[in-house]
């Protein structure tokens, strides 16, 4: 059993039921962190996910409240769909509505394929995967009620092309893209755009496993010569979610020109 903890707390700049809600998963740290904060820095209500570290997800919490927006933090596992749907019951009392899902929640498992055992395949589905499914279905019906709404999956560049070693990721990386064109087509005509952005090598913990020489190697294969950063993809994360209504279907490559 998974202990959850919600904490809600609000600052005044107009009427959060009047404002776009966004539910950023995994956002703790690194991408999702990035990517909470920019919504913030643009207005929106913000509602933030994750697992374990629930000082760090409080200090994403600070900081999104340091642009005087409203902030829902929800300690759980996005992989149980009877946690997911207390969730979007506070977002729902709270906030009426959520405008803008992001599916970041995503661990990693680097190792031959013959030593990975069943419980860890199954742990890496579950949260790179079902989480995917569990939060775009709870999301689907309000966004289909009020004929709009986006969702933005968090990807990577191994979806596309598969890394060895880390077959299991790649698995699940594919998984998502192939959900994102199809779900896009199934939910076009109630004017919700789905999209994927297939991350390169960002400069994260995730990548913080590789030596001095390594990291070299890797910088050496990317045209443009360094790391992505963080606030670069929630940049575009934010262009996907709060413009063009036209796009959809699309997994959108941000990997310096590598792959």
């Amino acid at each position: 059993m998974f202990n959850i903890h919600i904490e809600i707390s609000y600052i005044k700049r107009g009427d959060p039921m009047a404002r776009k809600t966004v539910l950023v998963t995994g956002a703790s740290r690194g991408i999702g962190k990035a990517i909470a904060v920019k919504f913030a820095k643009k207005n929106y209500n913000v509602v933030i996910n994750c697992l374990h570290s629930e000082e760090r997800l409080m200090q994403t919490k600070k900081d999104i409240e340091s642009y005087q927006v409203s902030c829902l933090a929800f300690m759980g596992d996005v992989g149980d769909l009877a946690q997911c749907e207390k969730l979007f019951e506070q977002i729902r009392k709270q906030f009426g509505t959520l405008e803008v899902l992001v599916n970041n929640a995503g661990i990693s498992y680097i190792g031959l394929l013959q030593d990975m055992n069943s419980e860890d395949w199954d742990r890496i589905i579950r949260t790179n995967l079902t989480s995917v499914f569990n939060l775009s279905k709870l999301a689907i019906p309000g966004m289909v009620a009020q004929k709009y709404g986006k969702i933005i999956n968090i990807s990577s560049v191994w979806g596309n092309v598969g890394a060895s070693c880390e077959v299991a990721y790649s698995a699940t990386k594919g998984g998502i893209n192939a959900f994102t064109k199809a779900l896009a087509k199934e939910l076009a005509p109630s004017g919700i755009q789905v999209n994927a952005v297939a991350c390169g090598a960002i400069d994260t913990e995730m990548n913080r496993f590789l030596d001095e020489d390594e990291l070299i190697s890797l910088v050496d294969g990317i045209p443009a010569g360094r790391l992505g950063r963080a606030d670069e993809v929630a940049d575009l994360v934010y262009h996907l979610g709060y413009k063009n209504s036209y796009l959809t279907g699309q997994v959108i490559g941000l990997d310096g020109g590598w792959i």
